[in-house]
């Protein structure tokens, strides 16, 4: 989900994500002549629920060049697996969805947007509230749905997850990390001319996987030639947000161009080439990478810079992007609110995204940047591996050095002062031209423009600029300041935060002159406090005569490796997941992991309008759940190379169960709490913060046992929901009475057991698989608080391709509705290590006297 490079204000405005969303506009209305978006769903299954998987070959790429204004398509040569006379044929399902309408609307107006055919089949249409329940009624339509909005949710981190020495060097080198496996993208598109995607840097074969069958839209924004072995499919999806008027093809771009930077960055994280220079401000920050340089890219745009996105174009994503033959699905994107109705789990981006992982594609999505409150999780199903964001160690910091032996840290991709040399320090306000004054422009403390200042009185001085909320909105730049700072010849210039930025954390920002930002409003009370005690002021005039405050600023263009990391980070959302907005009733471990996720470089869209500091720049330096999620994509697909019969939920468990629990110094995860002084408010991270730990790359590749689930088993846990029997009819077409509805969230073969009510005693199973060799293990655990727990067996042989049944009998030793945690531990003599965590909410015991 969305960047987190601006502050978390409090008080002042709300937490903002990194991109302003609008609502739904008018959809909420009662008027019955307010037309609106709907998906609507039929009860005949879908073209991925039938026997078999309908996929093409493709063999190459057939550019031809756009008529001017017209969008056409690269289309490779394939083999279709079904003919146009097939009713399971994309074309002829269109025409029912046409045939239904016209029936059922007969001689009203409406506007079809879509045709779902392959992972739900049904249509998106534009009608009023009246046609919608005429819609309703109609006894093949099963699912009528309004249509919601969405948002948005590196050259170290390979280094800092050992890829090098252990998963590329398993895999064979960075030369084929991820080789035939196809990673879709839902999100804002990509920029093509980008070297991180490229297929030229390498000698090695580099075919087109023969599964894949997607094609590249062809715009004047996405011209013939966009895509090429790696970037082997674009396309763009607006139809929802046209509907409303707020689409603007200029500034949107009507093609898989990437105005924001946003999706170019997520699909450089998991998949961009292997040592691409990272040149930002023209310095150089080494090279970058992928998690999966050799793997393929598909992008379907969805979302837009100006206004995010809608649930209906989404679904037309993914449903195009499934249909496509993509291995793994990467979803940088929430909903903007809660799905209402008997579960989270009943809509319709989760529902497709059930299909997809029905057909064989394993999907990872953000948390959510809403954290660190309890219950913030956006990433809701258990189908769905759900990715929150961790620190990395490398750091940016620089430091200012005051005249009066006084060091203040701070932040800023700046090279420093001369030497030991020091420099005056001149405040804005006190360096304005003749004909301003801080009565005709109040923000001329932010140094926004150059003609404000006196030239003289700041030449070869440090000028001292304000840092204001106007920066966190957009409406002030790191970028234009220093560009008044140059323009005047200050020698450098030097952010002080505003007092009514509070709790603010930034992004480095790189600056071509020697910079600093006082990111913390402490630290800039003690910079004022010696500036303005340096002052020399005339008893008379009240003109200051004298500037006495002399700093030099150290560099901070060179990476540091020593914090404590990982560690979640403040935005990162949190669990239990709410199932229903009942926190008693959340039953699924969410997140599953972390992944980095703060400080990531990687690939920015050449017009990326995201982060206005990095306009115009090739990378960006970006925070978020956003850009944790797509190193899990790229990791994932190296175990999808190495293990290609992995099913979604194996591919979850490997990475799940051989998670790491500790930081770099051996210490526990630490866990930031609050907006506020994140560092100064951290305690150890339970599995509501992180899942079941950080990613270990090299360990996912050779997980030992793993534990499986698939379709009918996420099909008996939504029919356990209470109420949710005509639900699930209406989104799949299937009925309840075919499936074991006495399946709960405990029951589920997941690898962590959580259980939000345990009233006195209950038993869960679990179902390991050896994928390793024959190999013999041992149980261990630690039980939560107040709850006793016994794991049987305690040993246990397992063979090659063998199963084995785990059974835990947790009981309630004393009354508490605090969450506990604990853990049971798999240990093999093959040196296989497997971690399932335990999450215990509310425990009633048969002792009813106890406390």
């Amino acid at each position: 989900m969305g960047n987190i490079y601006l502050a978390h204000l409090m008080v002042v405005v709300v937490v903002f994500l990194g991109v302003v969303f609008l609502p739904c506009l008018c959809q909420g209305d009662s008027d019955d002549d307010t037309t609106a978006v709907y998906v609507v769903t039929l009860r005949h299954a879908p073209v991925s629920h039938y026997y078999g998987e309908l996929r093409r070959e493709v063999n190459s790429f057939k550019d031809a060049a756009p008529a001017p204004g017209r969008t056409q398509f690269n289309k490779p040569k394939r083999y279709d697996n079904i003919t146009k006379t097939d009713k399971r044929d994309g074309s002829y399902i269109s025409q029912v969805h046409d045939s239904l309408l016209k029936k059922v609307l007969n001689g009203e107006k409406y506007l079809k947007l879509y045709s779902y055919h392959y992972l739900i089949n049904g249509f998106a249409v534009l009608v009023t509230q009246k046609q919608a329940e005429k819609l309703s009624r109609s006894s093949e339509v099963s699912n009528v749905a309004l249509d919601f909005s969405v948002r948005t949710a590196t050259t170290h981190t390979p280094q800092f997850l050992g890829l090098p020495q252990g998963a590329w060097f398993q895999e064979g080198g960075f030369e084929t990390a991820g080789e035939g496996v196809v990673i879709g993208f839902v999100d804002t598109g990509i920029d093509p001319t980008h070297p991180s995607f490229g297929d030229s840097k390498s000698n090695h074969p580099y075919p087109v996987p023969a599964h894949f069958s997607g094609i590249c839209e062809v715009t004047r924004d996405f011209p013939s030639g966009s895509c090429n072995r790696k970037l082997v499919g674009a396309r763009h999806f607006a139809a929802s947000a046209i509907t409303r008027g707020i689409f603007n093809s200029t500034q949107d771009y009507a093609s898989p161009f990437d105005g924001d930077g946003h999706g170019t960055h997520t699909a450089a994280v998991a998949a961009g080439n292997h040592g691409i220079p990272v040149i930002v401000a023209g310095h150089h920050f080494g090279n970058a990478s992928g998690m999966a340089p050799r793997s393929h890219i598909a992008v379907y745009k969805a979302l837009y810079k100006s206004f995010g996105g809608f649930a209906a174009d989404v679904v037309a994503a993914i449903d195009q992007a499934a249909q496509d033959g993509v291995d793994i699905i990467s979803l940088s994107i929430t909903p903007n609110r809660r799905p209402p109705g008997v579960a989270t789990f009943f809509n319709p981006i989760d529902m497709a995204l059930l299909s997809a992982v029905k057909a064989g594609i394993f999907v990872v999505q953000a948390a959510g940047n809403t954290g660190p409150s309890p219950t913030s999780m956006f990433s809701f199903s258990p189908w769905i591996f759900t990715v929150g964001a961790a620190s990395h160690d490398r750091v940016y910091s620089n430091s200012i050095f005051l005249g009066n032996n006084v060091t203040i840290p701070g932040v800023g991709l700046a090279p420093g002062t001369d030497g030991s040399k020091l420099y005056k320090l001149i405040h804005a306000h006190h360096a304005l031209s003749n004909d301003t004054t801080v009565a005709d422009d109040m923000y001329v403390g932010e140094c926004q423009d150059a003609n404000k200042f006196n030239k003289d009185l700041i030449k070869g001085n440090l000028l001292m600029c304000s840092y204001s909320i106007r920066f966190v909105l957009g409406l002030s730049t790191i970028k234009r300041a220093s560009e008044t700072a140059k323009n005047l010849s200050a020698a450098g210039v030097v952010f002080y935060m505003d007092p009514y930025v509070i709790g603010f954390q930034l992004n480095p920002v790189a600056m071509k002159m020697p910079g600093i930002i006082l990111a913390s409003t402490n630290d800039s009370k003690i910079l004022m406090q010696y500036y303005n005690s340096s002052l020399e002021i005339d008893a008379v005039s009240k003109k200051i005569v004298k500037f006495g405050a002399l700093a030099s600023i150290c560099g901070g263009l060179k990476a540091n490796y020593g914090s404590a990391a990982p560690k979640v980070m403040y935005y990162s959302a949190r669990g239990p997941d709410p199932e229903d907005s009942l926190p008693h009733e959340a039953d699924i471990l969410k997140p599953n992991l972390l992944a980095p996720g703060s400080f990531i470089w990687a690939a920015w869209s050449s017009v990326g309008t995201d982060s206005v500091e990095f306009l115009g720049e090739n990378f960006a330096l970006m925070s978020g759940t956003s850009m944790a999620a797509p190193h899990v994509a790229g990791l994932a697909a190296l175990i999808k190379q190495k293990f290609p019969s992995f099913s979604p939920a194996a591919i979850g468990s490997a990475l799940s169960t051989t998670a790491s629990l500790y930081d770099k110094n051996g210490g526990p995860i630490m866990a930031q709490r609050s907006y506020a002084s994140p560092e100064l408010n951290e305690s150890p991270a339970t599995p509501f913060d992180m899942g079941s730990g950080f990613v270990n790359a090299s360990g996912a590749l050779n997980p030992g046992l793993i534990f499986d689930s698939g379709y009918d088993d996420y099909m008996s846990f939504l029919c356990g929901i209470n109420g949710s029997a005509p639900v699930v009819l209406n989104y799949t077409g299937q009925n309840c009475g075919l499936y074991n509805s006495t399946v709960y969230g405990p029951d589920l073969n997941l690898p962590s057991i959580t259980i939000s009510k345990l009233n006195q005693s209950r038993t869960v199973q679990r179902i390991v698989l050896n994928t390793a060799q024959n190999e013999s293990y041992s149980v261990g655990w630690t039980a939560p608080y107040g709850v006793s727990l016994k794991v049987s067996p305690t040993h246990f042989w397992i063979g090659s391709g063998e199963k084995q049944i785990l059974s835990v009998l947790l009981n309630a030793t004393v009354n508490s509705s605090l969450s506990s945690f604990g853990r049971i531990g798999l240990f093999g003599n093959q040196g296989h290590v497997l971690n399932i965590p335990i999450s215990i909410m509310v425990k009633i015991s048969s002792n009813t006297t106890s406390s």
